[in-house]
């Protein structure tokens, strides 16, 4: 079966290591989830350990799912990835890259987020189907729209602790 890659690079004007506050915290994990209808299924550890699971339902490709995730590797302020143990899709990998650098505009000082996305859709040859006849496409909206959250989160004159929106 074919495995999918889905890419972004989203520049924020905040320190790296506020993006990564927000990227990694487990009270914000429903800014920062793709998909509709986020709700944790136990109590999540904060701060996020190395190997840590989270145990969440969320709306995906209008499925609503249960999810175990694991923290595979966590390097703040730089990295996170999590990888699902199981769920809607037989892979998923979620690595989010973070890197202080120029952007906007003006050229002012924030960071880069990098998110690289590993999946492949359930059933099969039917999956691929899926996948071409719409399903990729709807699932890049979804990290679509958690870009459009990060950015309106993390906007300037909003701090970190502030509460989403």
């Amino acid at each position: 079966m074919a495995h999918h890659v889905l890419e972004r690079r989203l520049w924020l004007p905040r320190p790296r290591s506020e993006v990564f506050g927000v990227i990694a915290s487990t009270a914000e994990r429903a800014l920062v989830q793709p998909g509709s209808g986020f709700a944790w299924l136990a109590p999540p550890p904060d701060p996020l350990p190395a190997f840590g699971l989270l145990d969440f339902r969320v709306r995906l490709l209008g499925v609503r799912a249960r999810w175990r995730v694991i923290v595979r590797e966590i390097d703040p302020p730089s990295r996170l990835v999590e990888a699902a143990l199981w769920g809607p899709f037989p892979l998923w990998e979620h690595r989010c890259l973070l890197a202080p650098g120029p952007g906007g505009p003006d050229g002012a000082p924030g960071t880069w987020l990098r998110d690289t996305l590993l999946y492949r859709l359930p059933l099969g040859p039917l999956g691929e189907w899926a996948h071409r006849a719409g399903a990729g496409t709807r699932l890049a909206r979804a990290f679509d729209a958690r870009e459009r959250r990060l950015a309106a989160r993390l906007a300037p004159g909003r701090r970190a602790g502030a509460g989403a929106s």
